[in-house]
Formats: C-alpha cells, structure tokens, sequence
C-alpha cells in the first residue's frame, strides 16, 4: 500500500493502482471515454487528465501508476478547461444529430458536454463526410459518429481476439474501422456484438425495425439460454416486447462478453409460432397441456416401456443449452433411477 493525496484528502492504496483506479476507490468521479477495467490502458481520449503536482504537464489518469506521497488535482480548473477544449475539439468533427441519434441518453460524449458545458464544436473546418458501413448482419458503423476512443479495436483484440478492427489511416482520416475499410461483411468480423456494447457513442448500433430512445426501454437482468456457459445478459424491452440485449458489464462468467447469439439471436421470443405450453398428442392431434399434464405422461410412459422392455429400451439425450447441472442430473436419472448408461450429448455431435 501507498499514501496518495487526492484533492487535498489522504487515501491509502495498492501500488499496483492507477490513479484512475485510485480515485474510483475513493468514489471521486472521473470522465473517460476510451477506458475499459478489462483492457490494457490506451490513454487515448485524455478526458481522464489531472494535474499532479511536480509534473508540467497534465497527466492520464488511467495509465499514470500511482507513487507514495503523490498529490493529484482531479477538477483543477487547468483540468477543467482541458477537458473542456478535448470535448470542444471532438464536437467540432461530430455531427450534431442528438435529436435524433438513437444513443441519446446513454452516450457518454453527449453527457460529459452536458457535465461540462459545451454546447458544440467551435473549430472551424472540414469534417468527415463518409457513408456508413451497414454490410453487417446485426448492426450498422456510422464513420462520422466515430470519435476513436479505439476501445471497439481492443476489445476484438484483446478479449474476443478476432482482430476484425484496427485504426485505419492517421490524423485526420483515421477511423476505427475494417483493414482498407473493405466493410464488416468482408472482414474476419464475427458478429459478437461486443464492439456494440462498448461504443460510447452512437457509431455503432444494433439494427432495428425503428429507433427507440434509450428512456422508453427496460433492462431485465437474465441468463443466456443458448449454451450451459450461463452468460449474464440484460434484455431490452419496449412496451412489454423483447427488441434487444446487451452483456451485463460486470456478470460472471462472461465478464461482459457475448457471442452472436447472446447478442442478437433474440426474435424468437416474439415469435408467432413459438410454443407457449406443452404440448400432447390425442387421437393423432397435438393439443396443449399443461406441465403437470405432460410431466405424468412422460413418467407413466417410461414406467411402462421399461417394465415391458428392461431399461436398456430407453434412451437420453441432453442438450448444450442446458446448465452443467441440469445435464448431471439427467444422467443421473437415467443411471441411477431408470438403471440404464444409454445417455448422450448434443455436444459430441
């Protein structure tokens, strides 16, 4: 542990922290738009900057380490006014859409000008122009939303590690994009989603049958079914129907990840032909029943094939999508009840 000074008040912390960290510790806020806990630190946004004392210049919070006896200035007004002119110079090549941006309301550029005070872009001068790349399945890139905070590049990198995104060109043509902008339809892109997730601005979107703001959704906390792995996802309602999911940022065990189907595979729900009940065949018809109905014929059923047959007759077979312990339990029934080794996974095909 060190002894560092923050805004005049003393905390004691590991060393191995940053000063971002630091001051997430002791519940001082501080603005970043590139920073993600899961990823290498990238300094790019520089809204994290502080004023450390000794130091000329201001310094990034999220890479700066922290030293014994170190004295940081979180809201100096030196800090105040960089962090001004950082989202000045990032509103003056962004389109001033926010009336009719879809992340409106949970975009953080748009809530750091808020926080800060800057009503738009005083920079004079070209600003990009460019068609967006809708070519992905799932969701659309919208290049002149983009602010190259590159946490979309690292977390295809360095999480899903499918290197589909990198900082095409430099200066003022550079853009977090597909190697020679090719499209994310000809790239090694495999539709994960977790780009999405962490944009935090409106460059990337999940595609939808229409724009719907951010305050006219609820989040529901659940579990993915697709797999037994158990993701934490939250899904996104409007007006009591599913449009949308997104990784619980925190969740174990996926740590805020998903793959394709976690992340967009969820039409089915709303699906006309989606069975709601179980259902039982009667006189060469399928009716609906109840599971109380379905869970006695399925018992009386297995009772009387293995009275007649020997149990060696009947035969399980689980699925992926079920959780480890459901799958065990199966077995189990199936070994130790029913008395037969006739079990099998979908996995194995």
């Amino acid at each position: 542990m060190v002894k560092i000074v923050i805004n005049d008040v003393t905390y004691d912390v590991p060393k191995e922290f940053t000063v971002l960290q630091a001051c997430e510790q002791a519940g001082i806020d501080i603005p970043t738009l590139c920073n993600d806990d899961r990823l290498v630190a990238h300094a790019a946004c520089r809204m994290c900057v502080v004023e450390v004392e000794g130091m000329r210049n201001l310094m990034t919070a999220c890479s700066l380490k922290v030293s014994d006896g170190m004295k940081v200035q979180t809201h100096s007004p030196k800090v105040v006014e960089a962090r001004r002119y950082i989202l000045d110079l990032l509103m003056s090549n962004h389109p001033n859409d926010c009336l009719t941006c879809e992340k409106s309301g949970e975009c953080k550029l748009q809530d750091y000008c808020y926080e800060y005070g800057v009503e738009g872009g005083s920079f004079v001068g070209e600003k990009r122009d460019l068609p967006p790349d809708e070519s992905n399945e799932f969701y659309d890139y919208d290049r002149n939303k983009c602010i190259l905070c590159g946490r979309c590049v690292r977390v295809c990198e360095e999480l899903q590690c499918t290197s589909a995104l990198t900082i095409d060109h430099r200066g003022f043509g550079a853009l977090a994009d597909t190697p020679f902008r090719a499209g994310r339809a000809e790239s090694t892109c495999v539709s994960c989603g977790n780009c999405v997730a962490v944009c935090p601005v409106g460059a990337l979107l999940p595609k939808r049958e229409k724009r719907i703001r951010s305050w006219d959704t609820k989040k529901v906390k659940t579990t993915c079914t697709y797999c037994g792995v158990g993701c934490q996802l939250e899904l996104i309602t409007h007006k009591g129907k599913v449009i949308g999911s997104k990784p619980v940022e925190q969740g174990e065990p996926n740590h805020g990840l998903l793959c394709v189907k976690g992340s967009y595979a969820t039409d089915f729900i709303n699906h006309e032909e989606r069975l709601k009940t179980p259902l039982i065949r009667k006189n060469g018809v399928l009716e609906e029943a109840s599971w109380d109905a379905a869970f006695n014929l399925i018992v009386s059923k297995i009772k009387e094939t293995k009275e007649k047959y020997g149990p060696d007759s009947l035969g399980g077979f689980t699925s992926a999508r079920c959780t480890n312990e459901d799958n065990y339990l199966f077995q189990k029934l199936f070994r130790a009840v029913i008395g037969t080794n006739n079990i099998d996974h979908c996995a194995r095909l």
